[in-house]
């Protein structure tokens, strides 16, 4: 099918040859590290940020025990592989977003074989957004599936995924966004961004890009973010990062976000993301080294991620009953064995 790729652009749909590895172009950085180049990309990330989020009834919709369940425990699988390949904040982030804005437009029967092969095409569409380099869709199916996908598979849930995206991958994200707030941040930063040379950031710039990144990539595992928009989230997590060295902000910083939408989500970070999971130093990959070093096993893994884990509200019973991710779904079904899906009943029968 790779030929189905659109004319002018790299192919997301790929071959999966025995000895090929998809690769983007060798100087892709990742996004969160850039800085806007001028106004008129700020105008449009905020244009067009609400194009990239899940529809706005998706929590109504979606807000059930085995949804919460299932979603929790394809975010931990995303997690795991994600820390195992060493793959960048970025395509996690984007992992999930696929995952969601899917779900908000399309119904998924089942809780079982459905999500976890839609986590496999969300993630490998995000590191072939993100990567230079992309394991094969084999290869990517690891820390213990319950199952494992042939790749013609995959690739036909990938188009499936994208068509219902309306093939808008680059999705906004609040990364883009942590560079023009950190900006605000007078008098950390007097930085324009129509200037073609930045100054080099301070530490004290560094410690806030850091410990935002680290709040934003994190806030994939509580379901309440789902509903806010990338800048609100970023400016929250700049607030939240650069709170114990500001006494108070300019109101610049609220030009073009509502200082009350911030306030609630920074309120929602202090919560489930700072006061639940405390530590002395955040670093961008920190939670994902976490997860890197535990052991192999999923208890083992899933045990050393328990700081990680704040996936949402505790007074939602989802919280509760998906803390054990493949434990607890295996509570509710019985264990079944590992094996390799066809390509073709699968997806006519998610199409149905």
């Amino acid at each position: 099918m790779s030929e189905h790729s659109a004319a002018g652009s790299a192919p997301l749909y790929c071959p999966e040859d025995t000895d090929e590895v998809v690769q983007s172009h060798p100087d892709a950085a990742i996004r969160y590290n850039q800085e806007p180049d001028d106004e008129s990309t700020i105008n449009h990330l905020f244009d067009s940020e609400s194009h990239h989020m899940p529809s706005p009834d998706y929590l109504l919709r979606r807000l059930c025990l085995h949804h919460l369940t299932s979603r929790q425990d394809s975010i931990n699988w995303i997690l795991k592989v994600h820390a195992r390949y060493d793959f960048k904040p970025a395509t996690a982030l984007l992992a999930v977003n696929y995952f969601d804005r899917f779900l908000s437009s399309y119904h998924l029967p089942g809780n079982g074989w459905q999500y976890q092969l839609l986590s496999v095409a969300c993630l490998s569409l995000a590191a072939k957004m993100e990567e230079p380099r992309v394991p094969l869709l084999i290869d990517l199916q690891i820390m213990d599936p319950t199952y494992v996908f042939d790749p013609k598979t995959v690739q036909r849930m990938e188009l499936l995924v994208m068509a219902n995206l309306d093939w808008r991958l680059s999705s906004v994200t609040p990364f883009d966004f942590l560079h023009y707030f950190i900006s605000k941040l007078s008098p950390l930063s007097a930085h324009h961004h129509a200037s073609p040379q930045p100054p080099h950031p301070t530490p004290t710039a560094i410690h806030i890009l850091s410990t935002s990144s680290d709040l934003v990539l994190n806030t994939i595992r509580v379901i309440d973010f789902v509903r806010i928009s990338p800048s609100v989230i970023a400016a929250a997590a700049v607030v939240s990062a650069a709170g114990k060295e500001l006494e108070s902000l300019p109101l610049t910083f609220y030009e073009r976000v509502e200082k009350e939408m911030v306030r609630s989500c920074h309120q929602l970070m202090e919560e489930y993301l700072v006061d639940t999971c405390p530590r002395s130093d955040r670093k961008v990959r920190s939670r994902m080294q976490i997860l890197a070093a535990a052991p192999p096993s999923p208890v083992g893994v899933l045990e050393s991620a328990a700081c990680v884990s704040c996936d949402t509200r505790s007074e939602n019973p989802c919280s509760a009953a998906g803390s054990g991710t493949i434990g607890a779904a295996q509570e509710h079904e019985p264990p079944q064995p590992k094996r390799l899906r066809s390509s073709v009943g699968d997806i006519q029968e998610l199409q149905r």
